[in-house]
């Protein structure tokens, strides 16, 4: 593996893994290496243009990254919000030989673990760190989910029963899709679930600011069951810490058609609850007994 770096993230860590002799992530960056500063807001419209236009790309063109523009999206998405500013994420950085050894890996690992399912009652040897999905599905999360994998399917002109194609089309994430660069998040084993939102909104501004630069990602959950596997190419140690993510990041290709595979949103009436009256939850009432600061806040609160 070639030689491993790191920074440092506002308190969160990043880990640059390549080859020396082969990388995706080139050191130059063209024109600009700081993002502009910001004195006033951004208009809404651009704002609602760039969150609207990221979706999940799976085929990505064969051009290098700037490592120095990575560099640049990690140090902006750094800014989340996280509890008590513990800024709990880590990144690994995968670019050249050292991509292209995970992928070979985890892709025999996956090869392995369908063999195992193809002869009943002998389980994968790979489990995930955590379950991501419920162990039992419900509605409505049961449909979507079954819309958006035949939909993909559908998109790629596979019918139900060629598994072949599904496993190829699976394995497609073990490659991160032809994209130059792969990120995989962690977090300590110290840390409990609320460390988990917080990766979550570093994950999301990661994939704005790679969006707001021209290049696309795709959140893979897929690398879960090979951890065991990914870990120790990472340098990373499982008994430290746990592979929340993947991520692939590169130059979206426009002609695959995969990419056109755009999945739909539920309504804001779908899950949004307005509340401007208390419920009736049989819960004693506390009326007349507020508390002082409360009370005085809602004696100057405008009608």
């Amino acid at each position: 593996m070639g030689p491993l770096c790191g920074g440092e993230l506002e308190g969160g860590r990043f880990f640059l893994i390549n080859s020396e002799s082969e990388t995706a992530l080139t050191k130059e960056l063209p024109e600009r290496a700081q993002p502009p500063e910001l004195s006033h807001a951004l208009p809404s419209h651009a704002m609602d243009a760039l969150i609207a236009s990221r979706h999940s790309v799976r085929a990505y063109l064969n051009q290098p990254v700037p490592q120095a523009l990575v560099q640049e999206i990690l140090q902006v998405a750094a800014r989340a919000p996280s509890g008590s500013n513990i800024q709990p994420w880590r990144v690994y950085v995968l670019s050249g030989a050292a991509l292209t050894r995970v992928s070979r890996e985890v892709c025999l690992a996956h090869d392995q673990s369908a063999a195992h399912l193809v002869e009943p009652g002998k389980p994968s040897p790979f489990t995930a760190p955590y379950a991501y999905y419920p162990r039992q599905w419900t509605e409505p999360y049961l449909q979507r989910r079954r819309d958006n994998g035949w939909g993909l399917y559908k998109k790629l002109g596979i019918e139900k029963g060629e598994k072949d194609k599904m496993h190829r089309q699976h394995q497609a994430n073990f490659l991160f899709f032809g994209a130059p660069v792969g990120l995989m998040f962690t977090l300590s084993k110290t840390l409990e679930r609320g460390s988990m939102l917080d990766l979550g909104m570093f994950m999301q501004n990661t994939m704005l600011a790679a969006k707001a630069r021209g290049l696309d990602t795709c959140p893979q959950a897929a690398w879960l069951p090979y951890a065991s596997v990914v870990m120790p190419l990472l340098g990373a140690d499982p008994e430290q810490e746990t592979l929340m993510c993947g991520m692939s990041l590169g130059y979206a290709d426009t002609k695959a058609r995969v990419n056109d595979f755009h999945t739909p949103r539920e309504s804001v009436e779908g899950f949004a609850h307005w509340v401007s009256e208390p419920a009736a939850c049989g819960v004693q009432s506390m009326e007349g007994r507020l508390h002082p600061t409360l009370d005085r806040h809602l004696s100057t609160s405008p009608p």
